[in-house]
């Protein structure tokens, strides 16, 4: 019988197979005493498995394909981390003694232990890791009950497989580089958890937080993975499977299609350039920039650097990182923003997270409250800049004297670099991002202070409509239709404009094939997106004449009934 299941897209595209179901060793965990003559031989079947894994882990880390994601690495690291603190890897031993219990149950009621606390930290990023000590529990487990450790063996024909799991570890998901596995879905996990980070890095269709696919789906079972819109179609009947490979097949067309303009400049039917960069975060995205047709990249986010690591990357690490991009951009404009830390992304030892953290210490806010680290980010930028077209970018700008102390902390870094007789750009232009509606209704600052302006539409939206963007509950009310949102955005795309000073929108508005004509009606010529829609982008923008954009985005602008923004915008498309 055919049935539907939704989650979290966590990869777009669509994927098409038979489920693979990977066993979650939590869920058949028994639970029985052993007689006292036996407790030294049950700590001794608990240590070993923990070796077995240790061993098992090290492994993975060493075998970690060329070109995996950078953080692959570190999430091993956490792993290994969890398996040698004492919770896990001490108290089960002393459970076992004292309750004279099985040792996985032992094991299980330290997790679950471990769990609750995870459950009680603020920050939505910090808790997620809780499914991190739930990964390293069940390889435990599946050591301990004679299962081999990588979950993930590669099966014939991996490339028409859909994988679904309870829960998937980084371990795991490493495989599937070398797999090429058509998809996966998860019961657990959101959009910041590990899996679907690096779901999205692979470019996997993918949905997480389904719930109850592990339960409901039965092995070689015919599914359908709609990485797109969250849905997960079990056991199609022919009418849908017929649909659903119908836009497989006109969706690969289209990918093929939009190959012909990569190299098409993005000029507007009537003769306007427009500036297509993308959006990256490590120095391995810039094969996708290059074969997206991409004139530059418009944020480097930085903070990815800083992540799922104990100490702060140096200043030498950085300015590699910085300077590979720059120099494989080969004079196009780079443009890195300064780390963006202590909302959903930490680094122990620098972040607090603070009883709502995506308006507490964050981003700039932290980076002046922590110089030391700052400076050492600037000074690897600068020093970078000698090898590129480097402009450097700073988040959540809202108040004159945040402005003040950057551009203060910038020249300090430029001194310290004078001293050492170090080169770098000394004409790098500044910019600042407009995310925080505050600064959005008070630019005369930003114009007068800094080289150029970044819109950051997702902060934007969430700052303006006082929604967290990460919450399923409030979800449906973020809309980047809302009057109040449009009217910030053309006024800084005007003000810009006015004041002859480059804005740019680098926000996920940036790369919605809908909202193009309306941004270039506001005036908008720089756009910063995923390089995976940037063919897109451009299409739309080489079908589009300029001449009647402005009337009409002025239309949806003054008005307040968004059913009738919609319907102007799809005169605006048509």
């Amino acid at each position: 019988m055919s049935f539907t299941l939704h989650g979290a897209g966590a990869g777009g595209g669509i994927a098409i197979g038979q489920a693979h179901l990977i066993s979650s060793a939590r869920l058949e965990v028994a639970h029985y005493t052993i007689a006292a003559k036996q407790v030294e031989q049950e700590v001794m079947r608990f240590s070993a498995a923990v070796e077995l894994v240790r061993t098992e882990l090290q492994g993975l880390r060493q075998s970690v394909p060329a070109g995996a994601p950078a953080e692959l690495d570190a999430f091993l690291n956490l792993h290994l981390m969890i398996l040698d603190d004492a919770t896990l890897s001490r108290a089960p031993r002393e459970l076992i003694r004292s309750l004279k219990c099985n040792a996985e149950w032992a094991l299980v009621l330290q997790m679950d232990q471990l769990v609750a606390q995870f459950e009680k930290i603020e920050d939505p990023y910090l808790r997620e890791r809780k499914a991190d000590v739930v990964q390293v529990v069940e390889r435990v487990l599946k050591a301990m009950q004679g299962r081999p450790g990588r979950a993930l063996a590669a099966p014939a024909r991996a490339e028409s497989l859909i994988v679904v799991a309870h829960d998937l570890s980084p371990a795991d998901m490493m495989l599937f580089k070398q797999h090429q596995y058509a998809g996966f879905v998860t019961d657990l996990g959101g959009v910041t958890s590990h899996t679907a980070i690096l779901a999205r890095s692979l470019n996997i269709p993918a949905i997480v937080g389904a719930h109850t696919a592990r339960q409901m789906v039965h092995e070689g079972e015919l599914v359908i993975v709609d990485g797109v819109h969250g849905v997960l179609i079990v056991a199609p009947d022919e009418l849908v499977l017929a649909q659903y490979q119908q836009r497989q097949r006109e969706l690969e067309r289209g990918r093929q299609k939009l190959k012909r303009i990569r190299s098409t400049p993005a000029t507007t039917r009537d003769g306007t350039t427009v500036d297509l960069h993308a959006n990256i975060e490590l120095p391995q995205d810039i094969e996708q920039v290059r074969e997206s047709g991409a004139t530059g990249v418009g944020l480097f986010r930085s903070e990815f650097l800083f992540l799922n690591r104990d100490d702060l990357p140096s200043e030498d690490e950085q300015f590699e990182a910085y300077r590979q991009v720059a120099q494989a951009m080969r004079g196009m404009p780079v443009t890195i923003r300064t780390l963006d830390l202590g909302a959903d992304k930490t680094v122990n030892g620098s972040a607090r997270g603070g009883p709502n953290p995506a308006m507490g210490l964050r981003a700039i806010r932290l980076c002046l409250a922590e110089p030391q680290m700052f400076l050492t980010q600037l000074r690897a930028i600068l020093r970078a800049s000698n090898y590129g077209n480097i402009r450097l970018l700073i988040p959540m700008l809202a108040h004159a004297h945040e402005i003040e102390q950057a551009l203060t902390m910038i020249a300090q870094s430029k001194a310290l670099l004078d001293e050492q007789n170090l080169p770098y750009d000394r004409g790098i232009q500044v910019g600042g991002m407009i995310e925080v509606p505050a600064a959005a209704l008070s630019l005369g600052v930003f114009v007068r202070k800094l080289d150029f302006l970044s819109i950051g539409t997702n902060d934007l939206i969430q700052y303006t409509l006082a929604i967290d963007r990460t919450d399923d509950t409030v979800s449906h009310l973020y809309n980047p239709l809302h009057p109040a949102v449009l009217h910030l955005i053309a006024h800084t795309i005007k003000t810009g404009s006015r004041m002859n000073v480059p804005v740019a929108v680098c926000g996920e508005m940036a790369g919605d094939v809908t909202l193009t004509r309306l941004l270039l009606g506001f005036g908008l010529r720089q756009f910063s997106m995923h390089p995976a829609n940037l063919l897109a982008i451009k299409q739309q923008i080489l079908k589009s004449d300029l001449g009647p954009l402005p009337k009409l985005s002025n239309r949806i602008l003054r008005t307040d009934d968004p059913e009738n923004a919609k319907r102007l915008l799809e005169k605006l498309n048509a």
